[in-house]
């Protein structure tokens, strides 16, 4: 019984590592009396019956150390054959299946798109910074496959049926309607393949990269019927849909985790202590890199309860003079995004009134708009950025700040281009004007690839723009921080990576691409290879140009507020979809809907054309009798999934209470035990004396 108390003492004082690794081996030898409150009985097909390990629910109950817990779970291992012939099928197959999972996860890990980039990223830089790579990897993979499924029923059915097929319609415009030559006249100096390269004009706009292009025929066979227009809309539509399935999925994965870890809850401490190291790590850099990535999690912990205990302590006066303060800056920045917005107004109706000058001069006019958008959208958010660190928020709501403004800049300006395009095809409400046509078919013959120019501009200036800041300001900025050692040089030091800017950059450029996605058929394929270049851009300016920011913040809901604002990305684009779909009458001498009144006529004209049971099933879908039913039931499981929600989340607020009590049962027991060592410490010093 003595032996036993010297050993259990000297496992829990830590009296030396000899000492320790004698009981270790010590205990692999005692014999099962020695605990008398653990129950060896319990056959492993009783285990099964019982859905669970009782011996091992049992053991990690006792109060037991780690290294005896473990040697008890050895000799326990040993027991198990002693007491069955031949193992279970069920708990082989449970090992198995997790073995495979672990195996194909791992597989897949090797073959992640710039799996082993993203690591060290999030080890020096944090979370937050590594969050916007994870975001522009989504991107690039998202972009690819709308290529894919571009490619597949647009571009390919094009190339294969283009010299086959009867057209859809009758042409019944006006001749003066279908005059359309893109191509250039006679002989073509070399710099202007050049400039029809950037403008997407000559050569460019007759080709598959613009709407133009396309035919407006269907082919049939006896066995196979193809209906090219019909195809792109309908491409065009499911391009939209998986877009916003993937962003849905994205949010949905984004929120579980923001949950999952806490939040902004003081329980995120405890799981990054206790759950946060990743054991898989092998060798020195990976495990450096997960000590750095665990260090930036607890910095953003500590400074958003730093903050909040500042907030908490302020007078009424100091309150007052804060919300002032946000108010104004509020307003300063309402001002700014005004004035870029009435910019861009001005630079697109000056661009394309001046639309017929050549040359290098009217390659200026027309990069005149996304020069002007380009330049608000970099001056602009700098100055807000600005704004909100005066405006003195937590990190978190400093980055929302920084993300609403920016956002709101940068899909109004979009929406403003767009806006000006449409008032000068629409002729600006004169019906007189675009009556021949019910366009403004004088300026604009195929104004649908206009639109296409227009976002293939934006796409191509915007990536020649990430490439020259970062060849001519960034890395002499650099290099004349490292080189030089003046007062200047060092106030303004190496750059931070913003990550709110660099985020709404990759939303518009994906806004962007969806706005022009059905103009412009291989704006995907362009912007895929942007976002590749702009991923390795940002990646050397990242590690040579620029250093860790010295105020960070939490990965897991920023990751979810980008999908949300790429979500409203979306939603501009659906809008320009639909507006160009139902309600602008097609060109009539380009595209495959040249010959109807509208782009939707195309989907009525090919249902008429179905079979009577085809569109008998497809009339009871759009009926009363089956969108009622179907909608009460929507509205039912909707009720339900709530409620389930509501109760979720009541028990998850119930079970942090609990654990907060606990803790602070835990430190008043240790604050105890303290005391009580101090009084036996000093009983102890009185008896000696």
């Amino acid at each position: 019984m003595a032996s036993e108390q010297q050993r259990q003492g000297s496992v829990l004082t830590g009296i030396g590592y000899q000492e320790s690794l004698r009981l270790r081996w010590g205990s692999s030898r005692m014999s099962t009396q020695n605990y008398q409150h653990f129950n060896w009985g319990t056959s492993h097909a009783e285990e099964d019956e019982k859905g669970g390990s009782e011996p091992t629910r049992e053991l990690r109950s006792t109060p037991l150390t780690m290294a005896q817990k473990r040697d008890l779970w050895q000799v326990q291992q040993m027991q198990v054959p002693a007491q069955i012939s031949g193992g279970s099928w069920k708990h082989k197959r449970t090992k198995y299946v997790r073995k495979f999972k672990s195996d194909l996860r791992e597989f897949l890990y090797f073959f992640s798109l710039w799996g082993k980039t993203l690591q060290k990223i999030g080890g020096n830089f944090g979370g937050g910074v590594q969050s916007y790579f994870f975001f522009l990897r989504f991107l690039v993979i998202l972009n690819f496959f709308s290529f894919l499924l571009l490619g597949g029923f647009v571009l390919i059915p094009n190339i294969i049926f283009r010299s086959v097929g009867t057209e859809v319609g009758n042409i019944t415009g006006d001749k003066e309607c279908m005059q359309y030559n893109p191509n250039p006249q006679g002989l073509v100096v070399f710099y202007e393949f050049f400039i029809h390269l950037l403008s997407g004009t000559g050569f460019m706009e007759y080709s598959y990269m613009f709407y133009g292009y396309y035919n407006n025929t269907v082919v049939q066979d006896d066995n196979f019927s193809y209906n090219i227009p019909l195809a792109y809309l309908f491409t065009a539509v499911f391009y939209f849909a998986f877009c916003l399935l993937c962003i849905i999925v994205r949010m949905g994965k984004a929120a579980q985790v923001a949950v999952t870890t806490g939040g902004s809850s003081v329980s995120n401490y405890s799981m990054t202590v206790f759950t946060g190291w990743d054991y898989g790590c092998l060798g020195n850099k990976a495990t450096k890199l997960k000590q750095r990535n665990i260090y930036y999690q607890l910095q953003v912990d500590l400074e958003e309860e730093r903050l909040k205990k500042h907030a908490a302590s302020l007078t009424l006066c100091s309150k007052v003079i804060l919300y002032s303060l946000r108010v104004l800056m509020f307003l300063v920045a309402a001002g700014l995004i005004g004035a870029a917005i009435f910019a861009i107004k001005i630079a697109t109706e000056f661009s394309q009134g001046n639309s017929e000058v050549q040359g290098i001069l009217g390659l200026f006019y027309e990069y005149l708009p996304s020069i002007v958008i380009t330049s608000g959208n970099f001056l602009v958010p700098l100055l807000c950025d600005q704004i909100a660190l005066i405006e003195k928020y937590p990190p978190g709501a400093t980055v929302i700040m920084a993300l609403l403004r920016a956002v709101i800049l940068r899909l109004i300006s979009l929406g403003i281009l767009l806006y000006t395009l449409w008032d000068q095809i629409t002729c600006g409400g004169d019906k007189e004007e675009c009556k021949p046509c019910q366009y403004n078919h004088t300026v604009y013959p195929c104004w649908e690839t206009r639109v296409g120019q227009e976002m293939y501009k934006l796409a191509l200036f915007d990536l020649l723009v990430n490439i020259a800041l970062l060849v001519l300001v960034e890395f002499p900025r650099r290099m004349v921080v490292d080189n030089w050692s003046c007062k200047l040089s060092k106030w303004v030091g190496r750059q931070e990576f913003v990550v709110p800017s660099n985020v709404l950059g990759l939303v518009y450029g994906q806004t962007v691409v969806w706005t022009g996605a059905l103009f412009c058929p291989l704006l995907p394929l362009i912007n895929t290879v942007k976002f590749v270049i702009l991923f390795y851009c940002k990646k050397i300016t990242l590690f040579y140009n620029c250093r860790p920011a010295v105020r960070t913040f939490r990965s897991t809901t920023s990751a979810f507020f980008f999908l949300a604002v790429l979500l409203f990305g979306w939603i501009l684009a659906l809008v320009v979809m639909i507006y160009s779909l139902a309600v602008i009458h097609p060109s009539q001498a380009c595209g495959p809907f040249r010959n109807l009144p509208r782009m939707w006529q195309t989907v009525p004209n090919s249902f008429y054309n179905l079979s009577k049971v085809t569109q008998d099933f497809l009339f009871f879908i759009g009926s009363q009798a089956f969108s009622i039913p179907l909608f009460a039931l929507s509205c039912v499981v909707l009720c339900y999934i709530t409620a389930l929600a509501s109760i979720y989340g009541k028990s998850v607020a119930l079970l942090r209470a609990q654990l907060k009590l606990v803790g602070r049962d835990k430190q008043f027991l240790v604050k105890q035990i303290e005391t009580m060592k101090l009084l036996t410490q000093q009983q102890n010093e009185g008896e000696q004396e």
